[in-house]
């Protein structure tokens, strides 16, 4: 038994030594001094020997299993120090670095155009009517006068979810609500975003943003149209812009004119922005058709209205000189923060 238990002591000896760190010196434990380890064997052992030797045998297992302990805690308390050593220089930290920048959430630059045109159009005295995204065939087409044959209803231009309900084309649908829906004296505002089925490039995108505007009631004219586009325009771009109208169709004004503004990057010289034309369409404009107000139960012999119509986009890109309409949808913060609100 005696060389049993020296050969157990060096064993571990030889062991702590070896050992890398306290998982290493946990396992080397369990290993020399846990239920199934070789000094509990020695104890098992003691069975085996006379009564009058047990006692002395005893003795001396006793002793090894405290010089084990002793010998385990000793390289314990020095790997411990060591680990905690080491993890205090990978972990510290240096006080003279700069702190990291904490970043507040800001509106988006759509936003935040949306919200002003909005609050410019209110003060005009009109109020804010919201319709639905997804559309049905009738409202979008049918109720602002689109013949059966007219090219938008084809699916180029369109994303129909079915045949009678597709993603709004343009927000001019809330009018054809409103008209239904309430009697003249009618003078809203519709903004929201708006779908096509088109090729995405810098000035065309599958989904933007537009603000309509309905007026109706007893004896509208166009030049009252011509005023309050100018006024609404001076308005957003803080200064007195340059217009000019062309005759154009749309199946729900007649007459019916496109609203172009002098470039405000170029001041009219021409660049890309403006395709060196000096000039960029901002919307569609003019008198509500009879049919679409007939077709919102109100009668075209004793009302008259104007519409336009207005890409938010185009707007905002006009006012800061944004050459790409991408941009607003890739959320690039260097672009969105030259913007943020505070």
């Amino acid at each position: 038994m005696k060389e049993n238990i020296d050969k157990i002591r060096d064993e571990c000896k030889a062991d702590l030594e070896a050992v890398q760190n306290t998982t290493g010196l946990e396992n080397l434990k369990v290993k020399y001094l846990g239920k199934k380890g070789p000094v509990q064997d020695l104890m098992k052992s003691l069975k085996d020997i006379s009564a009058d030797m047990r006692p002395a045998f005893g003795k001396i297992i006793n002793e090894l299993k405290e010089d084990l302990h002793r010998e385990i805690e000793e390289v314990e308390s020095r790997l411990s120090l060591q680990e905690v050593t080491s993890r205090i220089e990978q972990e510290k930290i240096d006080v003279t670095l700069p702190g990291r920048k904490r970043y507040s959430g800001r509106t988006h630059v759509l936003a935040q155009a949306l919200d002003e045109i909005i609050d410019i159009l209110i003060g005009m005295g009109f109020s804010v009517q919201y319709g639905p995204d997804i559309e049905t065939e009738y409202y979008n087409f049918e109720a602002l006068n689109f013949a059966p044959d007219h090219p938008a209803r084809d699916m180029q231009d369109t994303f129909y979810i079915t045949p009678n309900v597709l993603l709004r084309t343009h927000a001019t649908t809330i009018q054809a609500r409103a008209l239904e829906t309430y009697q003249p004296p009618i003078r809203i505002i519709a903004p929201g975003k708006v779908y096509r089925n088109e090729t995405i490039t810098a000035r065309s995108h599958v989904f933007f943003h537009q603000v309509d505007a309905v007026y109706v009631d007893e004896g509208v004219t166009f030049s009252e149209l011509f005023g309050t586009m100018k006024d609404f325009l001076t308005k957003l771009f803080h200064e007195d812009v340059q217009m000019r109208f062309r005759p154009s169709f749309f199946p729900f004004v007649e007459p019916g004119m496109e609203v172009d503004v002098s470039c405000l990057s170029c001041r009219g010289s021409g660049c890309q922005l403006c395709k060196y034309s000096g000039w960029l369409e901002v919307g569609g404009a003019g008198m509500v058709h009879p049919e679409v107000l007939r077709n919102g139960g109100i009668d075209p012999e004793r009302y008259t209205g104007y519409a336009w119509g207005m890409g938010v986009e185009r707007l905002v890109m006009l006012k800061h000189g944004i050459t790409d309409i991408r941009m607003f949808t890739e959320n690039d913060t260097r672009f969105l923060s030259q913007f943020s609100a505070g």
